[in-house]
């Protein structure tokens, strides 16, 4: 039986991945903010671990104030090392770490596989940092693959649950003009493709996104016509700006990406487009 380590276990992805993992027979070790404070503790975890899965981060849609951007980048970057160093003062080292990015590493000049263009601004300089720090784990024993991840859709979490309502009420609409590019991915694709990357112990940075990207706009009439409501009350770029600040970008700067590597693998999609991903996921 293996072993798999999740930090972040708490939110919706790492509980998705817990109760995922669980039923295929894994055995499944959260890793609490008080272990990975303690580096002993920290190290006879990963000392016992085949698997380490690094989500752990604060929200990034929220108003990003100065020290909300510091604590953005000490919950990536210090609980990352903090993993990284574990690994590598311990013997019996894990096979494969698994951390995450975000394709927000992209600018949204048009769409890139893994290779694209990156942005210089603070979203991107956090996932390049990001995934510079998750590397320094690698070594003979131990494999590292980054994980960028598109926006992730579910039924009992994630971007989707916190956008529904307001179009089940009639008061959905696209944000701005709705041109900005949405990329996303269904819960049940990304959970399939953790289990793909393990099982295969690969090595690489691969895009968490469906193959088909969208923009905003396209998300909007795929809701609207899933749950048979209007779609024509749009949210000002001004609005989320106020609420958010510079943290709007999240929602108005989008990054169109394409998963390139696991197509090349071999990995399919359940889901290919936006209008297969809401139909399920509203049914």
């Amino acid at each position: 039986m293996k072993t798999i380590a999740i930090t972040g276990a708490s939110g919706f992805v790492g509980t998705s991945l817990k109760k995922y993992f669980s039923a295929l027979g894994y055995k499944i070790i959260s890793i609490s903010r008080d272990v990975l404070n303690d580096n002993k503790k920290l190290e006879e975890t990963l000392n016992q671990t085949d698997i380490v899965i690094n989500l752990a981060g604060a929200n990034i849609i929220n108003r990003w104030s100065e020290s909300y951007k510091k604590l953005l980048y000490s919950s990536r970057i210090e609980t990352t090392s903090k993993i990284v160093n574990a690994i590598n003062s311990i013997q019996n080292r894990p096979k494969l770490l698994i951390s995450t990015s975000a394709v927000g590493i992209y600018n949204n000049k048009t769409t890139y596989d893994e290779n694209g263009s990156y942005s210089n601004d603070f979203l991107s300089n956090l996932c390049q940092d990001w995934e510079k720090e998750a590397k320094k784990a690698k070594n003979e024993s131990t494999k590292v693959s980054i994980f960028r991840f598109g926006i992730v859709m579910g039924k009992d979490g994630g971007a989707l649950q916190k956008m529904i309502t307001p179009f089940k009420l009639g008061l959905g609409g696209t944000i701005g003009d709705g041109k900005q590019a949405f990329s996303y991915i269904h819960i049940n694709d990304l959970l399939n493709a953790y289990k793909f990357v393990i099982e295969n112990e690969f090595e690489d940075t691969f895009n968490l996104t469906a193959p088909i990207p969208t923009t905003n706009k396209g998300l909007t009439l795929a809701l609207g016509k899933t749950l048979k409501r209007p779609t024509i009350l749009p949210v000002p770029q001004f609005v989320l700006n106020i609420i958010f600040s510079e943290g709007a970008r999240v929602l108005t700067d989008g990054q169109s990406a394409i998963p390139k590597k696991l197509l090349e693998l071999g990995f399919k999609f359940k889901f290919n487009t936006i209008e297969e991903t809401i139909e399920d996921l509203c049914k």
